[in-house]
């Protein structure tokens, strides 16, 4: 024989984690609006990721709902800047939000490229959300074989 002990039935079905997980999303969203409030220069950046290889540096952007002619691109001093705006959709009618991620207004990213490169033969292409910036390298940043010779 063994002693149970005695549970409400009302408090058994009552779990206090699930209360706290959705207290945790609550804070989480209060605290990702007030990282997005206007005026806020760090409110978002897409994510990027860099590729070099012998003959160009690929930067590759998300951009994902943004229109091509909303974003910019410019290249000085061996720095690539991408700035643009992602305009938020139009709210639908009758319903309310009941969870919001993603980031919405303007937008900058600058990033210094690890090598020269030719500015005059940048390229650019923008695809599924994509945007593929290709920066071939300049004579000087590419290697070079140098030859020895024997005495």
């Amino acid at each position: 024989m063994s002693i149970i002990r005695y549970r409400n039935p009302e408090l058994a079905t009552w779990s206090p984690y699930d209360r706290l997980s959705s207290l945790r999303d609550l804070l989480d969203s209060a605290f990702q609006l007030a990282s997005n409030a206007p005026g806020n220069p760090e409110s978002w950046a897409p994510a990027l990721d860099i590729f070099e290889d012998e003959e160009k540096v690929t930067v590759r952007v998300e951009l994902a709902g943004v229109k091509k002619e909303d974003f910019d691109i410019s290249l000085q001093d061996d720095v690539l800047t991408i700035s643009g705006e992602r305009k938020a959709e139009t709210e639908q009618r009758g319903s309310e939000s009941f969870r919001s991620e993603r980031y919405f207004g303007s937008f900058t990213r600058s990033v210094t490229l690890p090598s020269p490169v030719k500015a005059d033969a940048v390229t650019a292409a923008y695809q599924d959300g994509v945007l593929t910036v290709t920066l071939p390298k300049a004579e000087e940043a590419k290697p070079r074989k140098i030859q020895v010779n024997l005495e």
